[in-house]
């Protein structure tokens, strides 16, 4: 009797662990939607957090205009799918002084997940601004506001990272270790001071071979077309 009460118990830590939400991780592929004519997807609906993942339930809301909020302690919402090459765009804002990011391959964990993360801070007191690939390649210019929308625009493909925001390209780093392969996409809520929403998140899956995952990037990032043109 004593095993079984233990074993109950157990069982009822582990479900909890994840959240109310029972979410279903559909493992190496998107949220089951019919993409559109050129690939993309969207990833959050507007409307609920149906198959998103967290270890903090009570973080992440709905807004009442659609938008996916982030308020309260530091947490992560993770993506029902998992993600190799992939283009992802999501609009993002935050309140004075906030301090967010998106994640890219992120590990499902708790604490803060293994992965690359896209900084998000306009004004606050980090000096990795908006656009930086965290610990990996410093953005030191404010390149988008507060209380304002700004459009973030990512790439990974191999071990190439790109990130345009606002339709600026500040980042193509090639990283020579490769450090994170595949993974969930995560949104941040970083601390109590922190206000942050996403709209408009959208996921275009790219294929493995990495030629074929390149092939057209310039019609998402003009700014390569000009970085080919000759001297």
């Amino acid at each position: 009797m004593a095993y079984l009460r233990l074993s109950l118990v157990l069982v009822i830590l582990l479900t909890t662990a994840v959240g109310p939400w029972r979410a279903q991780t559909v493992s190496g592929k998107p949220v089951p939607r019919v993409p559109d004519v050129d690939g993309w997807f969207g990833l959050f609906n507007g409307r609920d957090l149906s198959a998103w993942m967290t270890f903090d339930p009570g973080v992440w809301s709905v807004g009442s205009s659609g938008e996916l909020s982030g308020r309260g302690p530091r947490s992560y919402l993770f993506s029902p799918g998992i993600y190799r090459n992939f283009i992802l765009q999501a609009e993002a804002k935050l309140n004075d002084k906030g301090d967010s990011g998106i994640i890219l391959r992120a590990a499902l964990e708790t604490g803060a997940p293994k992965g690359y993360e896209v900084q998000l801070c306009n004004t606050g007191e980090d000096a990795q601004k908006t656009g930086s690939l965290y610990n990996f390649q410093k953005v030191a210019l404010t390149t988008a506001a507060d209380r304002e929308w700004s459009r973030q625009t990512v790439a990974v493909i191999g071990n190439r990272i790109l990130i345009q925001v606002n339709g600026k390209l500040l980042v193509d780093y090639p990283d020579k270790e490769s450090t994170y392969t595949e993974g969930h996409i995560a949104f941040q809520q970083r601390d109590q001071a922190t206000q942050v929403d996403f709209r408009n998140v959208r996921i275009k899956p790219l294929p493995d071979d990495i030629a074929a995952a390149l092939s057209g990037l310039e019609k998402v990032f003009p700014s390569l077309v000009e970085k080919k043109k000759p001297d």
